[in-house]
């Protein structure tokens, strides 16, 4: 086998593994965004169900003190 065969065959699967580690990171960097924004959807969503359950106990309560009074 020639020289620089055996050459490129060593940096050749050098760039492989580091284009692969690149590769790696960045769907890992992606996957991390979506779980984050995943999160945050969620916590909004929790937000959203505690307000409106907030808010139907105390229409609730008005609604309770308004037929006792009469």
């Amino acid at each position: 086998m020639p020289v620089w065969m055996k050459a490129a065959g060593k940096w050749g699967s050098i760039l492989v593994l580091i284009m692969m580690l690149i590769s790696l990171v960045k769907n890992l960097i992606a996957f991390i965004g979506f779980i984050t924004g995943a999160i945050k959807i969620l916590i909004v969503l929790i937000f959203v169900a505690l307000i409106l359950g907030v808010g139907l106990l105390v229409f609730k309560t008005w609604n309770d003190s308004r037929r006792n009074k009469t």
